[in-house]
Formats: C-alpha cells, structure tokens, sequence
C-alpha cells in the first residue's frame, strides 16, 4: 500500500524581509472556487484510494461500529411539534430515512397532518443535501426554503404556494440564511451571498410584481449581513459585523421597505445584540463590561444616550443570549462555566430554572410565541441524553417533552461523569469535562480521547454523545478540554485565547493532556485527539508541540495554512478573520506570531503520530488545499511510517457527509482508526 507523493514545485514569497517556501502552493487551483485541474484532481483522488485501501484492513471495525451506532439512533424519530399561526408544526424522520420531512396540522384538526416539505425527496439522486431554512408566510400558505446540494454553503432559495405547489418567484441563488417575510405575506426579505461568499446584501422580494429592492448593502469586506425577526414580530433586525463588533437596523416589519433605523453605530470593541417586546428594545451589550450587560431602551428612541442598564454582568455572570416574552426577560448566562437560565418578570422578580445535576448543558428550544406561558428549554450532561422540557413560567415546573430514545438500551449508572480543573504552565486554571465506563479502570492504562476546539469565543458544552458510547464501552476515556479561545468560562477566556494570546489555547491542551497522565486517568501515547476547522488547527499545533503525547490524531477539515490564507486577502473569509487571529499583511510582529504556530509552517523532520485527516472540495471555510497541503509536507519531511490518510469528500463541503447516517459511518471510520492502533478491546463490552 504506497501512499501518494505530491510534487514539489519552487514557489517562494517575501513578506517583512522574510522569504516562505511553499512547494504545495500548486495544490490550490487557479481557477478556485471552481476546482477542476485535473493534476489537482488526480492527486486527492489518489489520497483517497490510499485511504479506501488502508481502511479495507478495518472494514469489519467499521460496520461494527457503525451498526452499533445505528442501532442507537430511531429508525423513526420525530420532534415535539410547537403551535404556531394556527397550524402545529414538526418534523419526522421516517423509518431508516437519511432526511426529515416536515408536517403540519391545523389548530382546528390537529390529528390531520399534511407534508409541508419532504427532504427525502429533494435529496433523492444527489451527492449532497443540506436543508437551509424553511419558513411559512403568517397567513399560513406559502412556504419559501432554502437548500444546498453541494456543500459549498450557496444555498438556493425557492418560493411555493402551498395549496397548489406552484413556484411564486424564480429560484434565488447564492442566499444564506432563511427569508423574513412581511407582515401581509405578500414579500419577504433575503441575504445574498457575494462570489467571495460574504453574505453582504439583503434584498426585498415583491410576489406580486417580482419587483427587487436592495434594503441592504455592506461595503466592509470583514463584515458579515444578517436578518432577523424581533420575538415580538413588529421589527426586523439587519445586523451587520464581524468577530470583534457590529451594528443594528430596523425596520417595521409591516413595511420592508421602510428607511432602515440604526440602534448604535459600529466601533471597534462593542458587540451588542437586540431583541424586541412591550414596547422597548432590549438590548445586550458589551460596551461597559466585556460579559456584558442588559439594557433597554424606547422603541421611538433606542439610540444608546436612551439605554438604561437594568441587568448588570460581571466576572462571574456571563450572559451568552436572551429573549423577550410577553412580560418577561429571558436571559440565558453562564456562571463559573455553568449555563443558566434567568427569569425576569416585568415587576423586577427573577429566579433561575434549577436543574438535577451538578454539571450539564442547557439552552433554549424553539419558542416561537411572544405571548406564552411556557417556555421549551433543552438539557442534556455527558450522562443524561438530550431532553427537552417545557418550563412553566408561572409554577416554575418544568415538563418532560422529548427524551432522546436510544433503542438498543442505555443505563446512565453504567457511566461516570466528572468535571476537573487543572492546573496549566501559567498558572491558569482549565476546567475539563471527561466521561468513562465505570467498569474503566484509572490506572493510567485506560486510553483516552482528548476533543478540544478554543477559537472564535465558542464553548464546547458537557454534552450527551450516543455515538461516544462505542468508544466508552471499549475501556476509553472521553475528556473535553475547556481551553482558552473558547468563551467557556466568560468572554475573557476567549480574548485570553485570540491574537497575541493564541498559543495560550495549543498550550492549555497539551497541558491538560499531561495533567491527565500526571493523574493516571491514561499515559502518553495512550491518547487520541480530535477536532475540526479552528479545532484542527489545535491538533497540528498540538501534534508539532509534543508529538510524543499522542497515539492517534484525527484532525477534521483542520485550519493548518494559517499564515498562507491570512495573507490571502482575496479568499472570501480573511478579512473577516484578522480580528480573530491579526493581520500579517501589515503587521510584522503578527506574521511572525502567526508563523511560529501555523502547523503547516512547523511541520519538521521527526516522528509524527499516526494521522487521519479530512476535507471537502467544496469547502468555503477551510479550503481544501489546506489539508491536502499539511499532508503532503508532513509525508516528505516526517521520519517514520506511521499511518497518514487524507479523505477528500469531492461533493461536500466543511461539514462532511449530508445524510444522518452518512455522516455515522464516517465517525464509524475515526472511532475504527482510534480503536486499531490504541485498543485491543474490539468487541464492545455492553
């Protein structure tokens, strides 16, 4: 089994006096987003023959564990349907479907349900699908959704009457995000992506004439566009921004064509988010504490001199969302690390929804309604499946709604949970999350799955896996390090990890590796790690700071050409990116920062851990030269044999295979690449 070996073709360039050579640039085709040489080409299918052949060897592993994983899904499954302008909606799964469909039933006949969209059937001959959005007009008969059939995040939108099945508008290409419709169902709004893939553009759609009207345009190349429906349903907000700030418009949504209203004008440093209800804006904001605060202001004058503070965060209170209710404030915020869920009554009474264990993962369902008494709350722990719960607001109870069915059987006491906090070079303190069998002894011998992400201000919640259980049933250890980049213990956690403080996040992860050998739960080179995009990024940092560490690496369409894509003005997210990791284009200190810790760049002579790597041609976020690139470096200048396989989706994108149990077989294949090379506990032990 040879593995394939890229060319190397003299490509040099210099920035700040530094001169880069890059002999894998060719691996990026010219004519991107179109990828079509057919050198490129021939050599990721090449990569990909190498993988097929490698896991031929575990093909019984793989079905192994692919069916247990199945087996643990519903054939059927259905959501907890919500009620909403007279119509109850939800979506079902039918029997071994890959898709959804989706129903509803009138107020009036709530036993009668009609399809409202089939995913199966839109899906049916294609490579790829992915539902984007879908929305009912407010008068309940027309439906507009959005899909994508390749992966490239270009999704297209289409317009139907509902009664007939007839198209009311041209299908609407190259849109992200889901249509907002007028108060009258007669036009709605969309966001238009650009041939960089920025969404930069919201358009006005009139059914009636097919007449176009640009509402929105953002010129700044680092800024994203957005729309939003206010939970009370009079206003929609245009939000346009980028990781570090942002600004808000409004508009009636009676009239979408109304002059835009502007909250607060955009500055360096302030993130502010707005809801709507009872006649005021509220408003939460990181302009005076970076965990922010909860203003509110008049709907006639919501201009910042007009804010009031009325909900205070600190360094312990960090609010991550909120909404409005009729009557009510929801804020959802997180204290040392733990979600919670405030109530804030219009008379200023509050209390938070207590939850059974001491650490898990709660947020929000769906909560369409203004005007409501319930509110639908998701929970879930590393032990506890996903659940979904109605809170009563007024007995402050909560109602068991949907309890995530696992057929082939699970028993939480067979589990055990814990939370650490462990102790890293500087001295900081890094909670991190694990799981195991309690059959699992901790001795040091147990191998272990380390997962980390710590980038874009993003928590890695203690959440509820079934697919994990292959791996615990097997004698490993599933661990979650909390790492700075992350906003998991505030927002400064994630600014401790971003910039000038981005090694801090490699750091924090190869510490807390070391401190879970220090503590016997496992022993170098008894470790796997994983993570994807940003999370990739870690795992080649990770593997080029203590290569010893690690007995496997999965790294999932993994950000590894760090220096090369930001100094790429032209790829569709560097510019929205410098916030988050500098810009070296101008910045000498931040192109040699960048270059100290690019995996690509430090890839060296030594003895790698055995590697599995993945990317998707169609690929918007981390392009699929990025993994093709590290591999192929990392198989000339590496100085063992260890296994090193790319997989190339040729018709996805960043997140991999489409249908739900597509994407089980390919965790099926990690979870087979970990188990051969750190277990010999095949079989599972329940």
């Amino acid at each position: 089994m040879t593995a394939p070996v890229a060319k190397r073709v003299a490509h040099r360039f210099t920035h700040h006096g530094i001169t880069v050579e890059d002999p894998y640039a060719w691996l990026k085709d010219p004519n991107y987003p179109d990828v079509s040489d057919p050198e490129v080409i021939r050599h990721l299918q090449a990569e990909n023959l190498h993988f097929d052949e490698y896991m031929d060897g575990l093909t019984d592993s793989v079905e192994a564990l692919f069916e247990e994983m199945k087996a643990r899904q519903p054939a059927a499954d259905e959501s907890v349907p919500y009620l909403k302008n007279g119509w109850w909606y939800q979506w079902r799964f039918a029997k071994d479907a890959q898709y959804r469909s989706w129903y509803r039933a009138s107020a009036a006949q709530p036993n009668t349900w009609e399809v409202l969209l089939d995913e199966v059937s839109l899906a049916e001959g294609l490579q790829f699908f992915r539902l984007g959005s879908i929305s009912v007009s407010p008068d309940g008969t027309k439906l507009a959704y959005s899909a994508d059939t390749n992966g490239s995040e270009r999704f297209t939108t289409r317009v139907l009457k509902l009664a007939t099945r007839e198209s009311l508008a041209p299908p609407i290409a190259n849109t992200i995000d889901g249509v907002v419709w007028d108060a009258e169902s007669t036009s709605f709004l969309y966001t238009l992506v650009s041939e960089e893939w920025r969404p930069y553009q919201v358009r006005h759609h009139r059914l009636d004439t097919a007449e176009e009207t640009v509402i929105y345009e953002e010129a700044d190349t680092s800024f994203f566009v957005s729309t939003d429906l206010a939970q009370s349903e009079q206003f929609v907000f245009i939000s346009s921004g980028g990781h570090t700030h942002n600004e808000v418009y409004f508009l009636p949504r009676a009239n979408l064509t109304a002059p835009l209203n502007l909250i607060s004008q955009r500055r360096e440093n302030h993130e502010y988010h707005v809801d709507h209800g009872d006649g005021r804006f509220v408003i939460r904001s990181n302009r005076e504490h970076f965990n922010f605060d909860l203003y509110q202001a008049p709907e006639n004058a919501p201009s910042e001199d007009n804010w009031h503070k009325f909900v205070a965060g600190d360094a312990r209170h960090y609010f991550t969302d909120h909404l409005i209710l009729q009557d009510r404030v929801i804020l959802l915020e997180r204290i040392d690390g733990l979600d919670q869920i405030r109530i804030i009554q219009a008379n200023g009474e509050q209390h938070r929804i207590e939850f059974p264990e001491d650490t898990y993962d709660a947020g929000l369902g769906r909560n369409p309604n203004f005007a409501t008494d319930e509110l639908q709350v998701t929970y879930t722990s590393m032990v506890t499946p996903n659940t979904v719960f109605d809170y009563h607001l007024a007995t402050r109870t909560l109602a068991t709604r949907k309890v995530q069915k696992i057929p082939s059987g699970y028993d939480a006491t067979n589990y055990c949970s814990e939370r650490l906090n462990l102790t890293v070079r500087d001295k900081t303190t890094v909670p991190l999350s694990l799981v195991y069998h309690k059959d699992t002894p901790l001795n040091g011998s147990a191998p272990l799955y380390l997962y980390g992400y710590g980038a874009y201000g993003l928590s890695i919640p203690p959440s509820f896996s079934s697919v994990r259980l292959s791996l615990l049933n097997r004698g490993f250890i599933f661990a979650i390090a909390h790492i700075r980049g992350g906003d998991d213990l505030g927002y400064q956690w994630y600014l401790d990890g971003k910039l000038e403080a981005r090694t801090n996040t490699f750091n924090d992860f190869v510490d807390c590796a070391h401190q879970l050998i220090a503590r016997n739960y496992t022993s170098s080179g008894r470790i796997a790690i994983a993570g994807g995009s940003a999370g990739g990024e870690l795992m080649g940092a990770a593997m080029n700071q203590a290569p010893e560490l690690w007995g496997a690496i999965a790294a999932h369409v993994p950000f590894v050409d760090v220096l090369n894509t930001m100094l790429d003005a032209d790829l569709p997210l560097t510019p929205l990116e410098w916030p988050e990791w500098g810009n070296p284009i101008t910045d000498a200190n931040t192109f040699t920062l960048i270059q100290s810790y690019s995996p690509y760049d430090q890839l060296g002579a030594c003895d790698y851990p055995p590697l599995l790597v993945t990317a998707g041609l169609n690929d918007p976020r981390v392009t699929y030269w990025e993994p093709a690139k590290f591999v192929a470096k990392m198989r000339y200048l590496r100085t063992n044999e260890a296994p090193l396989l790319l997989k190339t989706n040729m018709g996805a994108g960043h997140g991999g295979k489409s249908g739900r149990f597509d994407r089980l077989k390919e965790t099926a294949e990690e979870y087979a690449f970990f188990l051969d090379l750190l277990s010999s506990q095949i079989a599972s032990t329940s």
